[in-house]
């Protein structure tokens, strides 16, 4: 990849950042664009980056570079300037401490960017949650849930997560409170979720005992966002106190393991968010055929959903699209029912 093309994807993601209102983060981007352009240590570090930056999430990983460098304290001055210390941040105090620690550590940020990033987006669970309920108008029975792409399974507990939109409300009081500018009549809240069970899987499950995995997590969670900060801790604590566990497998093998394994008594929901975009397509086929073959043996005892929040681009919209469709896949019949649109973050439902 050219330089331009690598500082172009910085400019982008640092644009998204601004949508989604980040300030800080986007500006850091934009700053990492000019160096790259001008041949500092970023031209060093991400010049010669030999696949898409944008599938790969490039300026996210370098962004929790920086962050992680100041949660952890391995630089204190960055820590002492980053918004968590620093409500009142300055960007042109902080980009000259980011690019001498970027210039200064150079073997450690080449190794922590040869990890993707991952993240566990809470507020995602408030679209998940609306396609369960919605399902379960028309099944009262036991529901065993199947999550793709879990990565430390902080989702897993959204049953455990208390949701309070303007207009709305589902869930006993929990350290998760999960809230969002709802548009339209609200989920069927009266509906009965029964929750037997719940697994995940991940190709790389990060560990939330280990403290450097749990370090990592957090960091690529944008350091100007406190209320998102929050709903991690939260998370992370709920996780931890009902020792969730991912199982660390390929999305097509473990659902094809999982689906042929399903119980004759209840219900299965597979569900993913903001996934299915990452995976080889030869996998994602994979994953779709394991779904639909399992569908296909689908009965009324047994139903299976699909439970999706990913790009429209995958589906039937149009492939440059920002917005994130939710949708529910029911089988017997193989019905598609289309429950709204959001953003990466669901900082709205509409």
């Amino acid at each position: 990849m050219s330089v331009e093309t690598i500082a172009a994807h910085f400019r982008e993601q640092a644009m998204f950042c601004d949508m989604y209102g980040s300030r800080f983060t986007g500006a850091l981007m934009k700053h990492m664009a000019d160096d790259l352009e001008a041949g500092g240590p970023m031209a060093a570090l991400a010049g010669d980056w030999p696949t898409s930056p944008r599938a790969d999430a490039l300026a996210l990983r370098f962004t929790g570079v920086l962050h992680e460098a100041a949660l952890s304290g391995r630089d204190p001055k960055l820590a002492a300037l980053y918004p968590a210390e620093n409500p009142d941040w300055k960007m042109e105090e902080v980009w000259p401490a980011a690019l001498a620690f970027l210039q200064r550590e150079q073997a450690w940020v080449r190794e922590f960017v040869r990890s993707a990033p991952q993240t566990n987006e809470t507020r995602r669970s408030i679209a998940l949650l609306a396609a369960f309920l919605t399902f379960a108008q028309t099944w009262d029975g036991p529901i065993d849930f199947l999550e793709i792409g879990a990565s430390a399974g902080l989702n897993l507990n959204w049953d455990r997560f208390a949701y309070r939109p303007a207009t709305w409300s589902w869930g006993d009081n929990s350290p998760v409170v999960i809230d969002t500018d709802w548009n339209g009549p609200p989920p069927p809240v009266e509906a009965k979720l029964n929750v037997r069970g719940k697994a995940g899987c991940d190709l790389n499950p990060l560990d939330i005992r280990d403290p450097a995995a749990l370090l990592r997590l957090k960091s690529y969670v944008w350091a100007d966002q406190p209320d998102r900060l929050a709903r991690f801790d939260g998370a992370v604590a709920l996780a931890l106190m009902n020792d969730t566990r991912v199982e660390r497998e390929s999305a097509d093998a473990w659902l094809a393991r999982k689906l042929a394994g399903r119980a004759n008594d209840a219900a299965t929901v597979v569900y993913h968010s903001v996934f299915l975009q990452y995976p080889p397509p030869e996998t994602r086929k994979a994953i779709v055929a394991a779904i639909e073959h399992a569908g296909a043996s689908a009965t009324k005892a047994a139903p299976l959903a699909w439970v999706r929040l990913e790009p429209e681009g995958l589906f039937d919209g149009p492939r440059d699209s920002p917005r994130m469709v939710i949708d529910l896949v029911t089988w017997p019949g193989g019905t598609r029912r289309v429950l709204g649109y959001t953003d990466g973050h669901v900082r709205g439902v509409y």
